[in-house]
């Protein structure tokens, strides 16, 4: 990825890498010891005078991951030349670990890369756990991907998920507040508890059946497995959720045939990091209740 500016003001070569291009904190120190920067074509270093008419260019090449490529399935519903935005389906990781480096989303995406020529990276800005499915942002290379952050940290990308719940809500809408803590210091499993971290759940009755109800859910914090723990805990647990779901809840969803959690992440809009323009993109899949 290649970024230019021409400079309308004096100031060292630093000033317009973090203001004008937008460059991190972090990116900026890496990418001194690349031989990344230019000014008028002319290797520079971060605290060159750069004048009015200068022609700042900042060239970001990625280390491409050490996992392998594997022919997958990937379904694309967005994609420039910074970013592109995946449709996970359930029952997929979104990228490999330690013991298992095959079989991943980010290999199927690999892949992808080097069939369309594109010297790429992948880094993740939202992640699904493995059996929810639904929309997945990710970044082309390190500069979009700290914008990225940014805007999810400041709440300026907005998630909407579905979510097929065993019960009924109360309330036909509401905001859930309850924090999340580790269930305990080896488990990966979270519960709401007093000396958690903040945690906020906006939902939404949909529709209702006999034994269930479908939410629309915006997660205001992002907390490890929020959606989950947090219907559960308000007695609605998410259908299929084996590891959340009370024995009857789980009995049902066995029955119904839920192989995995009812959850999808079906809309995710956020600014563009270059253009600021909103994109809303939609996933194609969505959640069907039992009648």
């Amino acid at each position: 990825m290649v970024l230019e500016h021409i400079a309308t003001r004096d100031g060292k070569l630093v000033s317009f890498l973090r203001h004008e291009l937008e460059l991190s904190s972090t990116l900026t120190t890496k990418l001194k010891y690349r031989d990344a920067y230019r000014v008028n074509g002319e290797r520079v270093h971060v605290h060159h005078r750069v004048h009015p008419g200068d022609k700042i260019t900042v060239t970001i090449e990625e280390e491409m991951p050490d996992y392998p490529a594997q022919e997958g399935p990937l379904t694309i519903l967005y994609e420039d030349e910074s970013l592109l935005v995946l449709d996970k389906p359930a029952g997929i990781m979104m990228h490999p670990t330690f013991n298992r480096t095959e079989g991943t989303l980010a290999n199927y995406l690999l892949y992808y890369y080097q069939q369309t020529g594109q010297k790429s990276a992948i880094h993740l800005v939202n992640r699904l756990d493995r059996d929810t499915f639904g929309v997945v942002l990710i970044a082309k290379n390190s500069h979009t991907h700290a914008i990225l952050c940014e805007a999810l940290q400041s709440g300026n990308i907005k998630k909407t998920y579905l979510g097929g719940v065993y019960g009924h809500p109360e309330n036909n809408e509401g905001t859930i507040i309850a924090p999340i803590a580790r269930l305990d210091p080896m488990s990966l499993l979270r519960c709401v508890r007093d000396d958690g971290q903040y945690a906020e759940t906006q939902y939404k009755v949909l529709a209702r059946t006999e034994h269930c109800s479908l939410l629309e859910l915006h997660p205001i914090t992002g907390r490890t497995h929020q959606l989950r723990v947090h219907c559960c805990y308000m007695g609605w647990p998410m259908l299929g959720d084996s590891q959340y779901d009370p024995k009857e809840a789980y009995e049902f969803s066995c029955a119904c045939g839920y192989e995995y959690q009812q959850l999808c992440a079906v809309e995710l809009s956020f600014p563009h990091p270059l253009t600021k323009e909103t994109i809303t993109v939609r996933s194609k899949q969505t959640i069907t209740l039992p009648e």
